[in-house]
């Protein structure tokens, strides 16, 4: 294990004797240490006897399909009182400057730089989005923001109009402000032509592919993220479903499963990945390292895992236990309505693979 030194294995508590917290900052972090690129840290949370995957999406700062991958095995819609729901709420960030907007389409993830004070530690800042589906795939690359708008007209381009009129759904040359705007309240144009960083009406479909290629985000985070945006704001846009950082000393690896359009074979990203790793001796990975990490691959979680530990889930055992904040508001759809549109919604983006 080059350049690694032995982990001590943590002690095993069972969930039931855990102390439950207060659940971690959903969006903010600090970098505590230079050259530092996994933030956060797992937590665990009991559901309730009416929680859904949606409600605690929403709730601790996730996508929905972040929560089905860290979760193979328990029904999202039904969870079940009691049911331990692991909260993927440690990442790792993408292999780029650390400077303004990096958006990783892989991961269904947003993370802002800010421009910090000198003496001052570095913040980042993260969100889910939804992203472009099949067909309407978010462009890759480094661009800016050019323009910011608040309570945006969205004027639909012709080929969304062409799609909706096929499937009987006419949409209008120009959708006004409103509750039926699907770009929500606040808009970030991208340099590249026809691309925006924006806020929805469905926030249900944030953390999918489900857009026409545009980044969705919850609201609340659009909002937050508007005043703290600038024009001229650096923005990149990564494709990394394998990634590799460390924090303390320690190496996490970190697999999601990789795009159905992607033009670069799983395999080839995996490889090209183990071979610039290096320990803190600068020698390359074991073979028995670069082994277990392959077999993390088989079922990616998309949850950081210590990988010198050897134990694919070894994230339930450093899991933090909090409190279930899920709060119902008497005004919002029905547990029947989320889920038809949840169903409607992964209609659409399997429907645009098969084109």
């Amino acid at each position: 294990m080059a350049g690694l030194s032995k982990v001590p294995e943590p002690d095993v508590v069972a969930i039931e004797d855990r102390p439950i917290h207060d659940p971690l900052d959903a969006n903010t972090f600090t970098l505590t240490e230079d050259g530092q690129s996994v933030i956060g840290e797992p937590q665990l949370v009991l559901s309730g006897p009416e929680d859904t995957f949606s409600d605690f999406a929403r709730t601790y700062g996730l996508g929905y399909d972040e929560l089905i991958a860290a979760n193979p095995g328990i029904d999202p819609w039904l969870p079940g009182e009691g049911t331990a729901v692991l909260l993927p709420t440690q990442y790792l960030l993408p292999d780029a400057p650390q400077q303004g907007l990096i958006l990783n389409i892989a991961s269904k993830r947003l993370f802002y730089f800010p421009t910090r004070a000198d003496g001052e530690p570095q913040q980042v800042l993260t969100y889910p989005i939804g992203i472009g589906r099949v067909g309407w795939e978010t462009p890759l690359g480094e661009t800016t923001v050019t323009a910011k708008a608040k309570d945006p007209s969205w004027w639909v381009p012709a080929s969304v109009r062409r799609e909706h009129a096929e499937k009987g759904d006419p949409l209008p040359s120009v959708v006004p402000p409103g509750p039926d705007n699907p770009l929500g309240t606040r808009v970030l144009k991208l340099g590249m032509p026809g691309y925006l960083i924006h806020g929805t009406n469905q926030p249900y479909g944030v953390g999918m592919r489900v857009s026409h290629g545009c980044v969705r985000l919850y609201p609340e985070n659009i909002e937050f993220l508007y005043r703290l945006v600038d024009i001229g704001e650096r923005v990149t846009i990564v494709n990394e479903p394998y990634q590799m950082g460390s924090v303390d000393g320690r190496l996490y690896f970190e697999a999601h499963t990789p795009l159905e359009d992607d033009t670069v074979s799983a395999e080839e990203r995996l490889t090209t990945l183990l071979d610039v790793q290096r320990g803190a001796d600068g020698q390359v990975l074991s073979t028995k390292l670069r082994e277990h990490v392959t077999s993390l691959v088989v079922t990616p979680t998309g949850v950081p895992v210590s990988i010198i530990q050897y134990d694919a889930s070894e994230m339930l055992v450093r899991a933090r236990l909090v409190h279930n904040v899920v709060e119902r508001d008497p005004n919002e759809l029905t547990l029947s309505e989320v889920r038809e549109m949840m169903d409607e919604l992964e209609a659409e983006a399997n429907a645009s693979q098969l084109r």
